[in-house]
């Protein structure tokens, strides 16, 4: 008699993140969307460039990106698909549980990736920031990595506590131009001191800290690694409520 096997974790990780690529390829023109906001705020300011500095702009650019695909682009990802009944779907099958999460952070993952290497030759190319050095964007790519990690678990944990899909895009919208404004303004003294500090340690000060420090390794400071430790810390905190939020339906 034949027998069913199942098929191994490594191969359902394959399928599901092939799907995911697709879903990410027919929806390319909002993921274009999230690429292009950014690199507009970058070629606008480079007239700050020889105020504030290339790192800070640099800096501010690729948080905002961080911010969009963590809020805007994970987020409602999921939510539409829970709606949809994907993750009900899948849940039944014979697949491990974690694949089915881990394929999609790993679209996101190379997300943040492309979006920071394009940052990156923008603000070389037509910025004209040419005074960082190899290490300094290596270092940079790292910390982008870990400050999109604090967007992606915020982002779960937005889908953890709204289950409607235009509630979450509303939501997320809403965070999103909060943390750009008040960040962006913030950052440049225009909201008071004590906004400042607040702006200052709030996940975009930290993680918009820690790439500038890190375009530049020979700046790094006791404030740098305190960054990056709270960085970590709201990262780990979101990622708590986040999975002990989420339904894996809406109902």
């Amino acid at each position: 008699m034949p027998t069913n096997t199942l098929p191994s974790s490594s191969a359902v990780f394959s399928q599901l993140l092939k799907a995911d690529f697709t879903t990410i390829w027919r929806n390319r023109r909002a993921s274009a969307l999230v690429i292009l906001v950014p690199t507009i705020i970058l070629v606008s300011w480079k007239g700050l460039i020889d105020k504030v500095g290339g790192a800070f702009v640099l800096a501010n650019c690729i948080t905002i990106g961080l911010t969009a695909i963590g809020l805007m682009g994970y987020s409602n990802t999921i939510a539409r698909d829970r709606d949809k009944g994907i993750f009900q779907r899948l849940r039944v099958a014979p697949v491990p549980t974690w694949t089915i999460m881990a394929s999609r952070l790993t679209v996101q993952l190379i997300m943040i990736i492309i979006t920071t290497l394009i940052l990156f030759i923008v603000s070389y190319e037509f910025d004209g920031i040419k005074d960082i050095s190899a290490a300094g964007y290596i270092c940079g790519m790292l910390m982008a990595i870990v400050g999109g990690a604090v967007y992606l678990s915020l982002g779960q944990v937005i889908v953890g506590l709204v289950t409607n899909p235009e509630t979450v895009n509303v939501v997320t919208r809403l965070v999103y131009f909060t943390f750009i404004m008040i960040g962006m303004f913030g950052e440049l003294g225009d909201l008071g001191k004590q906004m400042g500090i607040g702006v200052k340690w709030s996940p975009y000060g930290t993680v918009k800290h820690i790439l500038s420090a890190a375009f530049t390794p020979s700046t790094w400071d006791q404030h740098s690694s305190t960054a990056l430790l709270v960085t970590m810390g709201y990262t780990i905190v979101f990622i708590f409520f986040g999975i002990k939020w989420f339904r894996w339906n809406t109902k």
